[in-house]
């Protein structure tokens, strides 16, 4: 297992571009961004560069300017846009050399949904650039309202369908325990599909420890299910950073 820096939450205190300095200088090598855009790859290009950092995810799509929602796998009559916004997103990926990309469904419900979203995964699996591992997530009514995809259940219901092996689960410690109330074992079920692990505690999605989430056992369900990949830090510090990385050791 590997820690990595989820930079859209940690280091609040500082610009963008700054949080790359900070991670590399905690001790990190892998970070990941929510929504790079808004910075030309470049910039970041040169920020990962400089701390000899690897950025590992982001989210996809690009934000929408507009005000509309972000995310649209699994919205009806939505097919073209999320065409779209993948290809923009795409671009972005080969840009950085990002090995997995978070495919977010958006604000949808019901069955039509559901196989809107397995026939657009089923889509971008064959379209994705090689190497390439397309994520989707399980997020919590509390910090997504009307999100399609808010059940581990249903996210393995949707993996089985699409049966790709470039589509993959994304595990959040935060939303596993908000959703079914025990993370530990969410995990445990879903080991097999996961393909990243990010860490925040609940119900605040604080630093781990400072909430309900049993770390210790989540840590130990991870070695026993042989789980080698990332494991980031996506949480609000409340606090220095800095004072809220003991879980980078993983014990």
């Amino acid at each position: 297992m590997k820690p990595a820096a989820n930079l859209s939450l940690l280091w609040p205190e500082l610009p963008y571009l700054d949080r790359f300095d900070a991670a590399a200088e905690a001790g990190f090598e892998a970070v990941e961004v929510l929504f790079p855009y808004d910075m030309p790859a470049k910039e970041t290009q040169r920020a990962l560069i400089r701390g000899g950092l690897h950025l590992i995810l982001i989210n996809a799509p690009p934000p929408n300017y507009t005000g509309g929602v972000r995310g649209f796998a699994a919205v009806p009559g939505d097919e073209a846009r999320f065409e779209y916004d993948m290809r923009r997103a795409f671009r972005y990926i080969e840009a950085l050399r990002v090995p997995m990309l978070h495919v977010m469904a958006g604000n949808a419900s019901g069955p039509t949904a559901k196989k809107t979203m397995i026939a657009n995964l089923k889509n971008l699996a064959q379209q994705a650039p090689a190497g390439l591992t397309l994520t989707i997530e399980p997020l919590c009514p509390e910090a997504q309202p009307e999100y399609f995809l808010n059940d581990y259940g249903l996210a393995a219901e949707i993996l089985d369908a699409v049966q790709a092996p470039n589509v993959a689960l994304q595990y959040d410690s935060y939303h596993a325990q908000m959703i079914h109330g025990d993370a530990v074992e969410v995990f445990r079920e879903h080991a097999d599909r996961i393909a990243h692990v990010q860490l925040g505690d609940a119900p605040g999605r604080t630093a781990p420890g400072d909430g309900e989430v049993r770390f210790t056992s989540l840590f130990s369900a991870m070695r026993e299910c042989g789980y080698d990949g990332y494991v980031s830090g996506e949480y609000h510090p409340g606090r220095a950073t800095s004072e809220t990385l003991g879980w980078m050791s993983l014990e």
